[in-house]
């Protein structure tokens, strides 16, 4: 089902951002196991936080959907996660899928976990190994992917560990078994990342500490046997899907966008950051927190943008936003150079690969490198006119329809289902800033 985005003359207009994909698993799981009632407002509906809401249910929570992101989340409280009586679907998400293995690993629990084709390929070992070490059973088929079995425990023990990637994912699910953990857990991070976990749990009632280490750690330290209560929070914006939109405006001929309500934090903005540095105009108006988090209306427009090396400090915060900003680099004039990236291997898709694949057939010269790649800007539009694929990758698909609005010949994808993972209101925004897409 192919769709293509064509060339518009304007890319103008005001939405709001959807609610924080990360920030929306974490609620859901965090109220799924309180004391007492929790009220939610603005999740994103999408399937990703769906399958998190639907595995929550399957293991004790009364979850209940009052429309328009708004939800009423009864946890289990004391008594804990029950054994869910069929698999453990999480579909695309590798959030989901992750933070709930830390989750469930602290009770006495057995679950199935299954995945789609995508997450079936991208590795569970970084956090198996750790639970493991916690007490915590599984069983796979070596490779250490799903499907796989876990079997979890009362009596898992604390541990110090250091995550060989830089990874929220892998922090937060150790983390998460730590909550049920006799001892105090730490992680030590070799540099700071998405802080998402520590802020949420604060806010249901839970002490976490943090603090820098040596160099560019960071040492996050959580103790074992405490209880959450429930809450009544708002889900910031999410700026990983905002970083579309103002990329739409920076490239078009005639762009200025603002999103509304977009969360402001250091360990999330790194896009921002580097499209500052490639010369983009960006303007901020801080407005009021949610669930711990500054929010702020963020404008761009339309931006005559220079190629740069991007700071490897920047990796973390932005690593779901490679291929959005591969497509600035394509637009921009010289050589934009991503290195440290090599956690984009493992994604969704191979993230190097398909953003180079993405670049290349619609005319971008670009080089690909084993942790990132080197962008030859064309100091304008890019010519455009070819059919991206995707790979399942709801970040590619995204990116390839954004160039689109502004190169020189249409651009399309093979598919566009898995958008809905993340971004189900994506088309629907697109179309009000003025963009073109069309099936066929």
């Amino acid at each position: 089902m192919v769709w293509t985005s064509h060339p518009v003359a304007r890319f103008q207009g005001a939405i709001r951002a959807p609610g924080d994909k990360s920030c929306s698993h974490r609620a859901l799981m965090f109220a799924g196991i309180a004391e007492g009632t929790s009220d939610i407002s603005g999740l994103l509906e999408g399937e990703d936080v769906l399958n998190t809401a639907k595995a929550m249910g399957a293991m004790g929570a009364t979850l209940q959907s009052k429309g328009g992101g708004r939800w009423t989340i009864e946890g289990t409280g004391r008594a804990g996660l029950a054994s869910p009586s069929g698999d453990l679907d999480f579909g695309n998400s590798g959030t989901g899928s992750r933070l709930m293995m830390g989750l469930m690993a602290g009770y006495p629990i057995t679950a199935h976990l299954v995945g789609d084709e995508s997450l079936s390929k991208r590795p569970m070992n970084r956090v198996i190994k750790p639970l493991e070490r916690m007490g915590a059973r599984f069983e796979h088929d070596g490779r250490g992917m799903l499907p796989l079995t876990l079997h979890g425990s009362e009596a898992l023990q604390a541990i110090d560990f250091a995550p060989e990637q830089a990874s929220a994912q892998v922090k937060s699910c150790v983390l998460l078994a730590g909550l049920n953990a006799e001892g105090t857990t730490q992680v030590t991070e070799s540099r700071p990342t998405r802080d998402h976990t520590e802020k949420m749990l604060r806010g249901f009632g839970v002490t976490v500490s943090s603090r820098p280490g040596p160099g560019t750690q960071q040492v996050i330290r959580i103790e074992g046997g405490q209880h959450l209560s429930a809450v009544d929070t708002v889900i910031p914006g999410d700026p990983s899907s905002a970083a579309f939109m103002i990329a739409g405006a920076l490239i078009s001929p005639s762009g200025g966008v603002v999103v509304e309500g977009i969360m402001s934090n250091e360990t999330r903005d790194g896009f921002f950051q580097a499209a500052s540095l490639m010369g983009a105009g960006l303007g901020a108006e801080e407005i009021r927190d949610a669930a711990g988090e500054r929010l702020i209306d963020l404008q761009a427009a339309t931006t005559g943008l220079k190629g740069c090396a991007i700071p490897e400090t920047l990796v973390a915060s932005m690593i779901d936003e490679f291929p959005i900003l591969a497509v600035l680099a394509a637009f921009a004039e010289g050589e934009t150079v991503v290195s440290g990236a090599e956690e984009l291997r493992v994604k969704e898709s191979d993230r190097i690969a398909a953003v180079v694949a993405m670049l290349r057939v619609n005319g971008v010269e670009v080089e690909e490198r084993a942790d990132g790649f080197v962008v030859q800007g064309c100091g304008g539009p890019p010519p455009g006119g070819g059919l991206v694929e995707t790979h399942h990758d709801h970040r590619i698909a995204m990116s390839a329809l954004v160039m689109g609005t502004a190169s020189q010949k249409p651009v399309s994808i093979d598919d566009p289902g898995m958008i809905a993972t993340s971004y189900p209101d994506f088309m629907a925004h697109m179309a009000e800033l003025g963009a073109d897409i069309r099936e066929g």
